[in-house]
């Protein structure tokens, strides 16, 4: 679907409008025309956006702490913990893997900029949901939590899923990035395979209305795709 003409217009004068301070450069050069283009993004995102996004996310976690310790979260807050921080831990990772469709459809790398971010925020959210499920649910008691991961399917793959993401966000910085190499894209390209093991899990442990899971899933299926077709046409090319 192509993007209209205007709004890839407004999205490039927000870059510029909020990156102005520098006008210093002589217009008539190319080369610095494309400095000063490749550096717009990388001058607002850190001063403007990262930071508005950071509190945005951190929101939902403070409501849930707020409406616990206020007699709000529900008859049965443990739940309510477990069910909430484990739906935004699927909002992130599905934001997270928006980041690319995103950047090419405004053709801008602003979206990338905050994928990290955003990633380290889902694996925040994945291990407040293990925390409730180890404290609040079993006390720590081990060989209950050994045998509940080993007996219900749902725990087994939700587990499974939150072992991939810890290694993704370990490596979530530029000394990793640098180490690793071509490598780290490899081990980043787990997030998919983090993502419907965290779908499934979802969809086995909702009863009844599985509008909510399915809703999910679908979105999900459609990234996998785009990024099917973005790995063919690299083929091909």
């Amino acid at each position: 679907m192509a993007v209209p003409e205007w709004l890839l217009g407004i999205v490039r004068k927000l870059e510029i409008a909020l990156n102005s301070g520098d006008t210093t450069v002589a217009q008539s050069s190319p080369l610095a025309g494309k400095k000063r283009k490749a550096n717009k993004t990388r001058g607002w995102i850190p001063r403007v956006i990262k930071p508005v996004v950071f509190v945005l996310s951190l929101v939902p976690i403070v409501l849930l702490a707020i409406s616990v310790f206020t007699g709000n979260a529900g008859a049965n807050p443990i739940e309510t913990v477990e069910r909430d921080t484990g739906e935004w831990t699927l909002r992130f990772i599905c934001l997270t893997l928006f980041a690319t469709p995103l950047a090419n459809l405004f053709k801008s790398a602003w979206p990338k900029r905050l994928r990290r971010m955003i990633g380290l925020f889902a694996f925040f959210y994945a291990a407040m949901h293990l925390l409730s499920f180890l404290w609040l649910d079993h006390w720590f008691a081990w060989s209950d939590i050994l045998a509940d991961i080993l007996k219900r399917p749902y725990i087994t793959v939700g587990f499974l899923s939150f072992l991939i993401l810890l290694p993704l966000a370990v490596t979530s910085n530029r000394w990793a990035v640098k180490r690793l190499a071509r490598r780290w894209a490899a081990l980043h390209r787990w997030v998919y395979v983090a993502a419907v093991l965290g779908v499934i899990h979802f969809v086995w442990l909702t009863k009844g209305d599985q509008l909510e899971p399915v809703v999910y899933l679908l979105i999900l299926i459609g990234l996998l795709a785009y990024r099917l077709v973005a790995l063919l046409k690299a083929d091909k090319a």
